[in-house]
């Protein structure tokens, strides 16, 4: 068969760059700073540990509901829909809901990636959801063009077809496989475990600096070496600060700490801030209160649900979507988290709110109630009932309101 004149110019798609399991190892591991990063090491940092925990229970406590479209372009919740006991309640027989989600996102903020195995029934719907470990998942495309998925099992690699796997994917440059932040920031956190190292050995030794032992004469140096060990020995690390008694003319002068090395709580300091950066996680939610007052720690904290959450809740929900619904129902059935209750302000400040809402008709009383976990008033009690602010007219209805009361006064 001759080859067509446009098959130089149409090549088929790219396979993804898969950087999940081995083909990380080029960032994996050693650091400018001496230390090893890589997923586990870097949650010994307690700056990583409380972001990670921080994003994950946060999407994890986060309402997550079935919707359908009305006939009047409204949307209803669904409980009988066969996704919302899966993902409301228990997406498998071992897990809740809440520990399924938070095992996910800790996986895409560690990894970069989140996978779950999709088991359906006859009828194509999900039944179960099984999270897997994205170091032994590699994404691959055959030679038709579609993505399959390869995981590495104990008992071997087993191929899993892209439609029972739901795949989370985080940044990355090519829009499917996303990229791990713990190795693209494996710098900063190294310079964080190696600071704590540091710290630790200074403070095991008492936090005291190292010292020279003076000798008034000439000792062998193994003779100097068992001199040394014995005052280790008697006087470091948990004997530090003991009364020292010296023989033979022997003198101890104790070194000072360099200027550079006293600065270390500073330099921790800085890289709590730096991985709170790489997580864009608000200082004050890290334990780190120098810059929040009381004034402003409510603003940043609705600026994480909307600059940190947010990004997070629509990567959600669009990888749900395209995994878990049908083709058949994706026009009129849709999966969305409610963010509202982080987003409500102070008791005042929500009153105030929901006063103007039903004085200008678009909040009714029930909807009110609702939005604060109340019961609901019956439709006799008027719940449902809009109501409008009966003193306002219209401008233009002013004049002819006024020239009206002069007629009638003549």
């Amino acid at each position: 068969m001759k080859k067509s004149i446009f098959g130089g110019l149409f090549r088929p798609r790219d396979k993804p760059k898969n950087r999940v399991g081995g083909g990380w190892s080029f960032l994996f591991g050693g650091t400018t700073s001496g230390k090893a990063v890589n997923e586990r090491t870097a949650m010994q940092t307690s700056a990583v540990y409380a972001c990670v925990r921080i994003l994950s229970e946060s999407i994890a406590s986060l309402p997550l509901h079935i919707y359908r479209y009305t006939k009047d372009g409204g949307k209803e919740r669904t409980v009988t829909h066969p996704l919302y006991r899966l993902l409301h309640d228990e997406p498998n027989n071992e897990m809740t809901s809440f520990v399924f989600r938070e095992t996910l996102m800790v996986h895409l903020l560690l990894w970069g990636n989140a996978f779950a195995q999709i088991i359906r029934d006859g009828r194509g719907y999900p039944i179960a959801l099984y999270p897997m470990l994205p170091d032994k998942m590699d994404v691959d495309r055959n030679k038709s063009g579609e993505l399959f998925y390869t995981y590495q099992t104990d008992n071997g690699k087993v191929m899993i077809q892209r439609e029972n796997v739901l795949h989370i994917p985080g940044l990355g440059f090519d829009g499917l496989v996303g990229y791990s932040p713990i190795a693209m920031a494996k710098n900063s956190i190294g310079m964080a475990l190696a600071t704590e190292d540091y710290g630790a050995k200074f403070f095991a030794n008492g936090a005291n600096p190292g010292g020279v032992l003076e000798h008034p004469g000439v000792i062998k140096p193994e003779q100097a070496e068992r001199l040394r060990e014995s005052w280790q020995s008697q006087f470091g690390g948990t004997n530090a600060h003991k009364v020292a008694v010296l023989e033979e003319g022997l003198k101890f002068h104790q070194m000072s700490i360099p200027p550079e090395q006293a600065q270390f709580l500073e330099t921790r300091k800085f890289q709590i801030n730096e991985i709170a950066r790489i997580f864009r996680v608000p200082p004050h939610m890290v334990g780190d209160l120098e810059k929040s007052s009381f004034s402003n720690i409510e603003q940043q904290s609705l600026e994480f649900v909307k600059y940190t959450l947010d990004p997070w809740v629509i990567r959600w929900e669009q990888s749900l979507q395209q995994a878990l619904i049908l083709p058949s129902e994706k026009s009129n059935v849709f999966i969305k988290f409610n963010v509202d209750g982080l987003l409500r302000g102070d008791y005042q400040s929500r009153m105030q709110g929901y006063s103007t809402g039903i004085q200008n008709g678009f909040f009714s009383v029930n909807d009110v109630r609702s939005l604060e976990d109340m019961n609901l008033l019956s439709e006799e009690e008027g719940g449902f009932t809009h109501v409008l602010n009966g003193n306002m007219v219209k401008l233009r209805d002013v004049g002819a309101a006024y020239s009206s009361n002069e007629r009638d006064d003549i």
